[in-house]
């Protein structure tokens, strides 16, 4: 006799997770207010999937109200199955836009045989979902970057950028005319991928960029993957840092004033103090207990969106 895996007490878990760590990521960041039209952002890719199932999940449960409208870019790919999404977001009876725009050729036009397309893709999108957010009167961009897209971010600008910068949570657009959020900041990519599949999104590969192996993001995944495996907590560790910032212990002359730094009563009082020993735990402490925890309880809470 089969099970349905969405009635399974795992998958209750995960689905609570997803919803409970991107509400918390919406209140923390006053991501959503009172009255908002959203535009979810849907590539047919797992995150973007879940984020607006997750999104639909938080309209129905917050005290506020706002909209939502999914919008797809079709870039115009060989072999875009260009049925899949218009079907899917009909069968969930929201409203939706397709928007066509063949950017493919002019990345392929653009960019040699063999280089990396994703950074001409990626402005040329940008560009025209921001002009999109302004027809629709969206008074947010919703993308579907989560916890670990974020973290490689991070790597990327300092090994390659020469620069401490990620993936902010809720940001103004290039453009200064939109508010972008990021509604699964918080979230796992593989708690994200055991949701797609066990809701069976209908996934649409990306056949323009997906097959370049070699793309420095997929090798600092990698990177990260093996310290994760090796040194269990290491990811959570590193996330929690991005949150727990010492401007006074980094290089930076702007965001601190070390020319006028001066003696006081009582010691500094951000970071470390000079000579005292760096705690550093002989193993990271595993997440697993507190999500084990909060699992235990008989409900989730009603997300109190501000």
């Amino acid at each position: 006799m089969s099970v349905n895996i969405k009635n399974s007490s795992s998958f209750n878990k995960l689905q609570k997770r997803i919803r409970r760590e991107a509400g918390k990521a919406v209140i923390d960041f006053n991501m959503i207010e009172e009255g908002d039209h959203i535009m979810v952002c849907l590539s047919g890719g797992k995150d973007s999937y879940a984020m607006l199932d997750t999104l639909l999940y938080l309209q129905k449960v917050a005290p506020i109200s706002f909209t939502l409208v999914a919008v797809n870019l079709d870039q115009k790919q060989p072999g875009f199955p260009e049925e899949v999404l218009p079907n899917y977001l009909q069968g969930l009876g929201i409203d939706y836009k397709i928007v066509e725009e063949d950017t493919y050729t002019i990345v392929k036009d653009k960019i040699p045989e063999g280089k990396t397309t994703c950074s001409l893709c990626s402005r040329l999108r940008r560009g025209i979902l921001y002009r999109v957010a302004q027809e629709l009167g969206a008074t947010k961009i919703a993308l579907g970057h989560h916890r670990d897209d974020i973290l490689e971010t991070l790597f990327l600008n300092m090994f390659y950028g020469g620069k401490l910068k990620s993936m902010p949570p809720k940001l103004v657009s290039d453009d200064g005319s939109n508010i972008v959020i990021r509604p699964l900041a918080y979230c796992k990519e593989s708690d994200i991928e055991k949701y797609a599949r066990h809701m069976a999104f209908p996934i649409i590969p990306c056949n323009l960029c997906g097959s370049q192996e070699n793309l420095q993001r997929k090798n600092i995944k990698l990177m990260l993957q093996d310290w994760q495996k090796r040194f269990p907590g290491r990811i959570e560790s590193m996330f929690t840092a991005l949150q727990n910032i010492a401007p006074s212990h980094l290089l930076d002359k702007s965001l601190y004033d070390f020319s006028d730094l001066r003696t006081k009563e009582g010691g500094e009082s951000q970071g470390d103090t000079a000579f005292d020993p760096i705690d550093i735990p002989l193993s990271f402490n595993n997440e697993q207990q507190g999500i084990e925890d909060m699992e235990s309880q008989e409900s989730i809470a009603i997300v109190e969106l501000k």
